[in-house]
């Protein structure tokens, strides 16, 4: 598949070229949207482009330490959190699957995060100990079978969040 490169926060140039194809969708991923990512906002928030218009979209099933919360202070790993996303998002395209729910409460798409290696994003970010596993029924398809085993591992290891 085509690299494709991260969009800038700058307007591109009119001489530069525009983000290559997204991935072709990998062996074994689920039916999922590719979508090219227009920032990290923290470690379970990102923005991505759909037809043009850019999107909130909140990482399914996890949740992150903050970051970017009004009024409060950046709390223990967030900062890895945000860091770990966006390295796992550096080639620029995310592949979302939606699970029941489209939207939560403040208007963000609710997906889970897939790569072209086949890896979940939600996934890394609780094996590698930067979240911890939540769960707002109806949205449950990968939370017994992934994300609990992923951050028992991390636990199990006093990783991240688990370390203290």
């Amino acid at each position: 598949p085509p690299v494709a490169r991260r969009r800038s926060a700058r307007p591109l140039a009119a001489c530069e070229p525009l983000a290559a194809d997204p991935p072709d969708t990998a062996v074994g991923l689920p039916p999922c949207e590719w979508v090219e990512v227009d920032r990290v906002v923290d470690g379970d928030t990102l923005v991505v482009l759909i037809d043009g218009d850019t999107v909130r979209v909140r990482l399914t099933g996890i949740d992150t330490p903050e970051t970017v919360a009004p009024d409060q202070p950046v709390e223990p790993y967030g900062l890895e959190a945000s860091a770990l996303t966006r390295t796992l998002l550096e080639d620029g395209w995310i592949c979302l699957e939606r699970d029941i729910s489209d939207r939560d409460r403040f208007d963000r798409l609710l997906r889970y995060g897939w790569l072209e290696d086949g890896r979940m994003v939600n996934e890394e970010l609780l094996r590698a100990g930067l979240a911890n596993v939540v769960t707002f029924p109806p949205d449950v398809k990968y939370h017994e079978t992934r994300l609990l085993p992923a951050q028992e591992e991390a636990r199990a290891a006093r990783r991240g969040i688990w370390s203290r």
